[in-house]
C-alpha cells in the first residue's frame, strides 16, 4: 500500500463518520414522518427524491470515501452518476402511465 492510498483512508476522523451517520438518521427520520403526511404525490416524490440525493450524496462522499480521492476519480464517475438519474427520468413517464391505466 503506498503512502497517498494509506492518507486517504485516514483522513475521515471517528468523529466525522458520526456526525454523517447522524445526519442520515435524521434525514431518514424525515423521510418517514414525510410519509405519514398527506401530501400531493409531486409533492410528496419531489421530496423524498431530494432527501435521497442527499443522503446519496452523504454516503458516496463520506462512507465510500470519494471525498478523500483524488479528482480524476470523481470526475470519472459523476458523468456516469448524470447519466443513470437521466436514464431514470426517461423510464419515468412510463412508470406514470402504466399507474394512470392500473383501475381505481
Amino acid at each position: 500500500m503506498n503512502h497517498t492510498t494509506e492518507h486517504a483512508h485516514e483522513a475521515g476522523s471517528k468523529k466525522l463518520f458520526i456526525w454523517v451517520w447522524g445526519w442520515l438518521l435524521a434525514l431518514t427520520g424525515v423521510e418517514l414522518v414525510l410519509a405519514y403526511q398527506n401530501l400531493p404525490l409531486k409533492v410528496m416524490l419531489g421530496l423524498l427524491m431530494t432527501i435521497s440525493i442527499i443522503k446519496a450524496t452523504l454516503i458516496i462522499s463520506y462512507f465510500m470515501h470519494l471525498r478523500f480521492e483524488r479528482r480524476s476519480l470523481v470526475l470519472t464517475l459523476m458523468p456516469a452518476l448524470v447519466f443513470v438519474i437521466a436514464m431514470m427520468f426517461i423510464v419515468f413517464p412510463d412508470s406514470l402511465r402504466l399507474a394512470l391505466m392500473r383501475p381505481h
